[in-house]
């Protein structure tokens, strides 16, 4: 079917703009044109404008704009590999999510060992603890949002096991996009050991993660609409 800007604007409910945006941004096929100069777009533009749609929410713009150039290109396995690998990196914040709740629920880190001395780690070591790579922790310090010791002889930072606590919490807010000053004052709450407006946002950044979840469900569920439109993807397994 031949489809013009107005027809599929109305259907998707978005703005002609807005398709003429996604052409400019090459992720969508040029489209024809008639005598008087007006687009004119077909079934697989179509295709391509709903799957742009429905992958935006759960896999970000950018990600989204890789993965139809790479379909134009009939780059397939390059294009699933891409959303593999948001939906990868979904799975592990979830895990950490659940691995915060469950440290916020038993306040088990404690910062003296039997002997009473404080326990120190590396910033190493706390990376390794948390997953969260040792750049960004350096770089939640410049913000504010932690305060390592330094150690008096190397003056490298050392952190408490508290401070572990802290970069859960900070890793999961990021990931449920709260803002720098709302995670301050959480951390705050936390440093006067008034933890249950944390366990509470950490329960919420699991509902956000549920919804991102199955939003990506329903961009590969179009994508693979788009797959087949272009008969690029065996239907028939």
């Amino acid at each position: 079917m031949k489809y013009k800007p107005i027809e599929i604007a109305r259907a998707l409910q978005i703005s002609t703009n807005s398709l003429r945006n996604y052409e400019n941004w090459g992720i969508v096929p040029p489209p024809e044109r008639m005598a008087n100069g007006y687009r004119i777009y077909t079934d697989v533009h179509l295709a391509y404008f709903k799957c742009i749609r429905a992958m935006f929410p759960g896999y970000g713009v950018e990600l989204t704009k890789k993965v139809m150039i790479h379909l134009q290109n009939e780059e397939l396995a390059d294009a699933l590999w891409l959303v593999n690998q948001a939906q990868s990196k979904l799975h592990n914040d979830k895990v950490m999510a659940d691995k915060t709740i469950k440290i916020l629920e038993t306040d088990s880190l404690e910062d003296m060992d039997v002997r009473g001395k404080p326990k120190w780690l590396t910033i190493g070591e706390v990376s390794n603890e948390t997953s969260v790579p040792s750049s960004a922790i350096r770089h939640w310090e410049k913000e504010g949002l932690i305060t390592p010791s330094r150690d008096k002889e190397s003056g490298y930072r050392i952190y408490k096991r508290s401070h572990i606590r802290q970069i859960m919490i900070i890793r999961t807010l990021r990931t449920a996009v709260y803002s720098l000053d709302i995670i301050k004052e959480i951390i705050k709450e936390l440093d006067h050991n008034n933890i249950e407006q944390a366990r509470k946002i950490a329960r919420n950044s699991i509902t956000y993660l549920n919804k991102i979840n199955q939003n990506q469900l329903k961009g590969a569920y179009f994508l693979y609409r788009l797959c087949e439109q272009l008969k690029i993807i065996d239907s028939n397994g």
